[in-house]
């Protein structure tokens, strides 16, 4: 078995998707291991350490990708990277399938199975792979520090002999993984910390962690969670009265960190130009969703605006700015995952497709987009028209329409 691992050609990304310590891993599974040179420099990884742990360092990705039976990534290949692909051979990477585009039809054109390993289930069994959390926990301690390197006051009370400086007012916005990071690294900074989400499981999270949870709790809240564990969408009427909730205490706070995503869909909008002008000037938003729409209605993405004096940080890829910590996790999640794809008797690729993990996360198989989401609709053959009845009404057969 073959694996290869490339370097990564978008301009924003500096991960890479192993580490020397699971080289080590993959070739004890039965791999070997290319790695195309420089694909960890950036993740302040040298060829020379991979080489050390047992990898070939290939010149670029052509090599690398020839005859590699497995190809781990850590964003989707670009169109001219699919080129390279051998027929049959596996791509694992964080496919962002839903915002794919064009680029999913190249992939699948080079005879490829792609997996998504950002669609890894939320069960216990797949916990160790799951790359949303890995990378959004860092993803939200980096936040923070985002805001407190253009904050211009300090997060703590200071207590001196020519006054005190008050503590710093942060409220986080989605209590997920990369919110309960944010709360957490806030707190450690010493600031006074709220934070709001829609999910009633959240409210105890946030205060095990010290911070004051605001919310609507009416009876909406309390049904606000998919099986999954993520939020759901919310009526109209519960969006204004969190609003105007919301409103009101954005308007007190000096730092705001938004981490609301809803999966396959745009991120939802909690901050209005309105609550940006409420805020003082000195104040700071940082926008994790930006790259999915923004949770703010002011964020740009890759940009940090500034609006009447309040900041506000739209950062793209914001893992990627801890580059050796997340390509560390990010490698250890792809390890497991490709674990699941080897039989360890006969050191051979076996993958199982009944496997609710490996389903889940197919997103091409052989050639042909296969996800119920993304697959095209296949016609359905034409029937003939049933004969009118004898006698007929208008009224509905409770199927709608």
């Amino acid at each position: 078995m073959k694996i290869a691992i490339p370097k990564e050609q978008r301009p924003d990304e500096a991960r890479v998707a192993a580490s020397p310590e699971t080289v080590k891993k993959l070739i004890n599974l039965g791999f070997e291991v290319a790695v195309e040179s420089g694909a960890g420099v950036r993740a302040a990884i040298p060829d020379e350490a991979y080489e050390k742990a047992g990898a070939k360092i290939a010149a670029d990705a052509t090599v690398a990708f020839g005859g590699a039976d497995v190809v781990a990534k850590v964003r989707r290949p670009l169109p001219g990277e699919t080129k390279g692909l051998k027929s049959g051979a596996l791509v694992i990477c964080i496919l962002d399938p839903f915002r794919a585009g064009d680029e999913l039809d190249p992939l699948a054109k080079s005879g490829v199975t792609a997996f998504a390993m950002d669609l890894i289930p939320r069960i216990t069994r797949a916990q160790s792979m799951d790359v949303l959390s890995s990378q959004s926990n860092l993803a939200g301690y980096k936040a923070v520090l985002d805001a407190a390197s253009v904050y211009g006051s300090a997060f703590p009370q200071m207590m001196t002999a020519a006054g005190t400086v008050p503590p710093a007012k942060v409220l986080v916005m989605g209590a997920g993984v990369a919110g309960l990071q944010a709360i957490a690294t806030a707190k450690r900074l010493g600031a006074i910390v709220s934070a709001t989400d829609v999910r009633p499981a959240s409210k105890e999270q946030v205060q095990s962690l010290g911070g004051k949870f605001v919310a609507v709790e009416d009876e909406e809240f309390k049904q606000a969670e998919t099986a999954g564990g993520y939020a759901k969408e919310m009526s109209e009427e519960y969006k204004k009265k969190q609003a105007a909730l919301i409103a009101e205490t954005i308007a007190k706070m000096d730092i705001v960190v938004t981490t609301a995503l809803i999966p396959g869909r745009p991120a939802p909008k909690l901050i209005t130009r309105e609550m940006v002008e409420s805020m003082k000037p000195g104040s700071v938003i940082v926008d994790l969703a930006v790259e999915t729409g923004g949770n703010c209605e002011l964020s740009q993405p890759g940009k940090v605006v500034d609006h009447n004096g309040v900041k506000i940080v739209g950062h793209l890829n914001v893992p990627s700015r801890l580059a050796a910590d997340a390509s560390a996790l990010y490698a250890r999640n792809i390890y497991n995952f490709i674990e699941l794809l080897v039989d360890k008797e006969s050191k051979q690729l076996k993958v199982n497709w009944e496997d609710k993990i490996v389903a889940d996360t197919c997103i091409i198989r052989d050639g042909k987009v296969v996800h119920p989401a993304l697959a095209p609709k296949e016609a359905e053959p034409a029937q003939e028209p049933a004969p009118e009845p004898e006698n007929t009404d208008n009224s509905s057969d409770g199927q709608g329409g």
